[in-house]
């Protein structure tokens, strides 16, 4: 018989999102999680203890004479079966981290529970393309691209325009386009390479060098602009390096001065799970979302899909209309 706890694991089986402060280091995160996720789980109420029959003697009464020793069936609790003598049923969870977020960086950070670790592996074999909003200052230029590191020139930016910014991304978007191509393994003259650029799914086999899928300026008041990159096999290192070679490309220099994620995959801003919602029944919650706006994808998929057959158009009454709708609410609520 499964006991609560375990049960209560089951629910939480499955990937999730986290919001990542700057300045915080994702294996506090994990841990913190880790921490709480036990916690959750070990403070569900136990199973009742298990019964045992044993054979105790009567409480002689101080009046009466021994007259020999009676004893009678009892039946009392096992009490090594107690939790303070086994103690906690979960003393290890192990949650699974997609792809990392450095230190210096915020945003979505991907997270797995139990069979949601395996789940991370298939994710990350497929194209899963990430978001992300830098936000740079042109003037200065550091040894590590980051407006923490050791400044090694500084340099003018009066004659930089929105304009000339924009020609140089998509300058560098072209070449990261013809990149996908090369990196994608497929005969571009075919008629799979066009049915998967119809889909959107040309993208490099396996790890590859990263590349820049898009690039555009949201905001620009110079000194200081923000960019919103979608991209595939990044690393944070190099985002903050693309910062500064557009400031080259523009005569000047330029440092990152903020990396943050916003998506990741189906996981998106709005689905990640801030610092006082870290606890385990938040990450069911989470978890239940992920699962149904996944349902919800693949079916979309399924119609939109111009090799599969157009569904059937059936014409029900009001009745089978409302039973109809009231299944749907039931798979939506499981």
């Amino acid at each position: 018989m499964a006991t609560p706890a375990i049960r209560m694991f089951r629910r939480l089986e499955g990937l999730f999102c986290v919001y990542k402060p700057s300045g915080v280091h994702w294996k506090l995160v994990r841990d913190s999680i880790e921490a709480n996720l036990l916690k959750g789980l070990n403070a569900t109420p136990p199973l009742p203890l298990p019964q045992e029959v044993r054979f105790l003697a009567h409480p002689a009464s101080e009046t009466e004479a021994p007259k020999g020793l009676t004893l009678s069936a009892v039946s009392v609790p096992v009490l090594s079966k107690h939790p303070l003598v086994t103690g906690p049923e979960f003393q290890h969870i192990r949650v699974g981290v997609g792809h990392r977020l450095d230190a210096a960086s915020s945003g979505v950070l991907v997270l797995g529970v139990g069979n949601g670790n395996r789940v991370l592996n298939d994710l990350y074999r497929t194209r899963v393309t990430r978001d992300y909003t830098l936000e740079g200052e042109f003037g200065t230029a550091t040894d590590d691209f980051s407006h923490t590191g050791k400044v090694v020139e500084r340099s003018t930016y009066g004659h930089i325009t929105q304009d000339k910014l924009d020609r140089v991304l998509a300058m560098l978007q072209g070449v990261n386009q013809k990149a996908l191509l090369m990196y994608s393994n497929v005969d571009m003259q075919s008629q799979e390479a066009y049915e998967m650029a119809a889909q959107g799914l040309l993208g490099p086999e396996g790890k590859s060098q990263p590349v820049l899928t898009g690039l555009r300026c949201i905001h620009f008041q110079p000194p200081s602009f923000t960019l919103e990159v979608q991209c595939l096999n990044e690393t944070q290192k190099y985002l903050r390096k693309v910062v500064h070679e557009i400031g080259l490309e523009l005569r000047s220099t330029a440092v990152c001065k903020g990396v943050r994620r916003t998506r990741e995959g189906l996981f998106t801003l709005q689905d990640a799970l801030t610092r006082h919602h870290w606890t385990a029944s938040d990450v069911m919650v989470a978890i239940r979302q992920y699962h149904s706006k996944k349902k919800k994808k693949y079916s979309h998929t399924q119609i939109k899909d111009p090799a599969l057959p157009p569904p059937e158009e059936k014409t029900m009454t009001p009745s089978r209309q409302t039973e109809s709708s009231d299944e749907a609410a039931a798979v939506g609520v499981k």
